[in-house]
């Protein structure tokens, strides 16, 4: 399970340090995508399979072909090096508007991975109990 907030830098040769703590869960090679709200999601191999069967079994609806186009046209896989590096693709690093600054946060079965300007501007919790009272309805009580 990954949790926890850490803060990096990219080079410019778009390489990144995975934090110490997120390298034995991860793997050394594992699966990197475009994620939701304008992050990048890095999935463990095992994860990343049990991502993608349950993207197989949605339905054949334009909605359904559209997202697990999404996910998988931006896959990548990953391999980090003896320094504890990865080499972001150029395409990633784009859409994920990763530049300098970077946050990794650990979130269950993945880490996302943030420009610290789209984290700052994402990271609000202002209405965290009203979202935490609608989680009764799938029976997680606070």
């Amino acid at each position: 399970m990954f949790m926890g907030e850490f803060d990096h830098t990219i080079d410019a040769k778009g390489r990144i340090i995975i934090p110490a703590k997120f390298r034995q869960d991860l793997g050394e090679q594992f699966v990197l995508t475009l994620g939701l709200d304008g992050c990048l999601f890095a999935y463990p191999n095992d994860e990343w399979q049990v991502f993608i069967e349950k993207l197989k079994t949605l339905p054949g609806t334009k909605e359904a072909r559209k997202l697990q186009r999404y996910f998988m046209a931006g896959a990548a896989a990953c391999e980090i090096d003896k320094q504890g590096r990865i080499l972001i693709p150029a395409k990633l690093r784009t859409a994920a508007a990763l530049e300098k600054d970077i946050v990794f946060v650990g979130v269950l079965n993945k880490i996302e991975i943030w420009s610290k300007q789209r984290w700052d501007e994402n990271n609000d919790y202002d209405d965290v109990d009203q979202i935490a009272e609608h989680m009764s309805e799938y029976g997680i009580s606070f």
